[in-house]
């Protein structure tokens, strides 16, 4: 008798995962790919990936399929749980995570602390904090890849999320399946609801840990997930999870196209000095045209992260409303102004 349905899923899901990260390998390995390379494997040329592993049901599950697929295939496979010093006793519980990885045979399997500051909100500022420190250790590590445990529930979060910042398409593409430097992250279980995740770890019993600060109301994830989202469904009908991630795929390929149009625009909108002139800025479809206003505040120093809407409108004006109105402070200590026809952006 095969499997239960649950482990039959996530392991098909992180195999489909584990052989495009070997042939993007093999792929780097032999020059035969646009991209750059890569991390170098540490052990003789055999891929390092490891899984991020915070004890929860997603992540507990994902580092048991990573597990079980690695055994079959030419590569090796760790996990990293990260303590964000949060709540009391967290570098004890990081610890125990570490020791069920390794029961799983995972190597390395490695618990590490951050420190977590303030910056965007408490949310944000961990989420910040974890990267950086899973990035640090696939560094170390020279690991292939990094697998995260988000699901489908956590892409239809994420576009929720987005919505209400209204930020644009981009927002609502969520989570991307491959992200990060070399396509470092890959996320297997975006296709697979959280229950299924779930059921694999009772089928399997692994030990998980709930956290609590995923039921906590003081945090606006918290709140849609408990709140938000089961008042979607009961008005709606069930089905909107799977909705949101749909629409989150369909955005991502529309923001992706516009992105490519962007930047294949932003030559062709400046002058002979390399200017932005105004009037070629002002013929473009307004979300190509905002799109490459972005990418220009960026390249002269304003932090993306901190970047809105908001502010590129208010730079758009320049182009689509010009009354001779000043400067516009962006993040960063950049702004933009126009200037004789031209859009002149630069920090100071």
């Amino acid at each position: 008798m095969g499997p239960h349905p649950a482990v039959a899923a996530i392991r098909l899901a992180v195999r489909r995962v584990l052989h495009d990260v070997l042939t993007e390998h093999t792929h780097r390995a032999t020059g035969t790919t646009g991209h750059p390379a890569g991390p170098a494997p540490a052990h003789d040329g055999t891929p390092l990936v490891l899984v991020a592993c915070s004890g929860g049901a997603d992540s507990m599950a994902l580092a048991s399929a990573l597990a079980f697929e690695a055994r079959k295939l030419p590569l090796r496979a760790g996990g990293i749980t990260v303590d964000h010093g949060l709540q009391e006793g967290s570098d004890a519980r990081a610890a125990e995570v570490a020791d069920r990885m390794t029961a799983l045979g995972l190597t390395p399997a490695e618990a590490v602390t951050v420190t977590v500051g303030r910056e965007g909100g408490p949310e944000a500022a961990a989420r910040d904090a974890r990267y950086a420190a899973l990035d640090a250790a696939a560094e170390r590590h020279g690991a292939t890849a990094v697998l995260l445990g988000h699901t489908r529930d956590d892409q239809a979060e994420t576009v929720l999320l987005g919505l209400a910042r209204g930020s644009g398409i981009r927002s609502l593409s969520g989570m991307a399946a491959v992200s990060g430097t070399h396509g470092r992250y890959r996320r297997p279980f975006l296709q697979l609801d959280r229950q299924t995740v779930r059921k694999a770890c009772i089928a399997q019993e692994l030990a998980v840990w709930d956290d609590p600060h995923n039921t906590d109301p003081a945090y606006t994830r918290s709140r849609l997930r408990h709140e938000g989202l089961p008042a979607l469904e009961k008005a709606l009908g069930k089905g909107v999870v799977e909705a949101l991630a749909r629409t989150a795929q369909l955005s991502r390929d529309d923001a992706d196209a516009l992105d490519t149009w962007a930047a294949d625009a932003e030559t062709a909108v400046r002058d002979e000095a390399g200017a932005l002139a105004c009037d070629k800025l002002s013929g473009l479809p307004p979300a190509v045209r905002r799109r490459v206003l972005r990418r220009a505040v960026i390249a002269e120093g304003a932090p993306a992260g901190s970047l809105f809407a908001r502010h590129i409108e208010e730079v758009d004006r320049l182009i689509t409303g010009w009354r001779g109105q000043g400067a516009i402070n962006l993040p960063g200590r950049v702004e933009a102004r126009r200037q004789g026809g031209r859009l002149v952006i630069r920090q100071g």
